[in-house]
């Protein structure tokens, strides 16, 4: 029998150098391929309720980074999410802000010890099957500057932390897309060391902060046009 986080317990990869930040992270064994690690969730998780806890675990040194990818992809998927939203905010914008603070992530015992529902990533992982391939197929080491340095790291987190808060906020639905691309392209280029996705995670943050601003300025306007019609009519 293996021995717990040796390379055949956990279905890690040999012959690949493990990124500093997943050293910082506490990762013991190199990382094994995106597609890999999800269809390991799939057939551990198909068919019982699943805590956050138990899916750390399964994850092992790569848990928070991919957590946070895993968790930000409902938000770009027409699948309901009731009860859900919250909580997938909340552990992502959690461990941004530890790694943001430039601490080990941790998430409180309440949230790891939540259950999702049956199937809930089986549903998930299906649905994004497209852009978890492109993702695989597009991540790779480059620019390793922008991943290499604690400040810059901490400075990508503080982006994530800042598009989670958003997925918190009480917000139409559609509005979500923006924030959850953002989150997806940083955690993607932390997760593995690919600093055109970390660049590409900073220009979704700026198209972010003009789409919310115009949905400020003309969500505004359109509530007081309906406000004045309302009010023309009941005169």
């Amino acid at each position: 029998m293996p021995e717990p986080g040796s390379a055949e317990a956990t279905g890690a990869c040999a012959g690949e150098p493990l990124p500093p930040l997943i050293v910082a992270l506490g990762a013991a064994q190199p990382p094994c391929k995106l597609s890999e690690v999800l269809l390991h969730i799939i057939a551990s998780f198909h068919e019982r309720p699943v805590s956050l806890r138990e899916v750390i675990a399964l994850l092992q040194g790569r848990a928070y980074l991919l957590l946070m990818l895993l968790l930000s992809l409902p938000f770009l998927l027409p699948i309901p999410l009731p009860g859900l939203s919250f909580l997938l905010g909340s552990v992502i914008a959690l461990i941004a802000l530890r790694l943001t603070l430039g601490q080990k992530p941790w998430l409180p015992a309440r949230l790891l010890d939540r259950e999702l529902p049956p199937k809930f990533f089986p549903t998930l992982l299906a649905g994004a099957s497209r852009v978890l391939r492109y993702l695989e197929v597009m991540l790779k080491p480059r620019q390793l500057w922008l991943t290499d340095s604690p400040l810059l790291v901490q400075l990508h987190a503080f982006i994530i932390f800042v598009a989670a808060f958003v997925l918190l906020l009480p917000l139409p639905p559609g509005t979500n897309f923006p924030p959850a691309l953002c989150i997806i392209l940083m955690a993607g280029g932390l997760l593995e060391r690919d600093g055109r996705f970390i660049l590409a995670g900073y220009l979704a943050f700026a198209l972010n902060v003009v789409f919310f601003a115009l949905f400020a300025i003309y969500g505004q306007r359109l509530i007081q046009w309906g406000l004045h019609l309302w009010a023309g009519e009941v005169a």
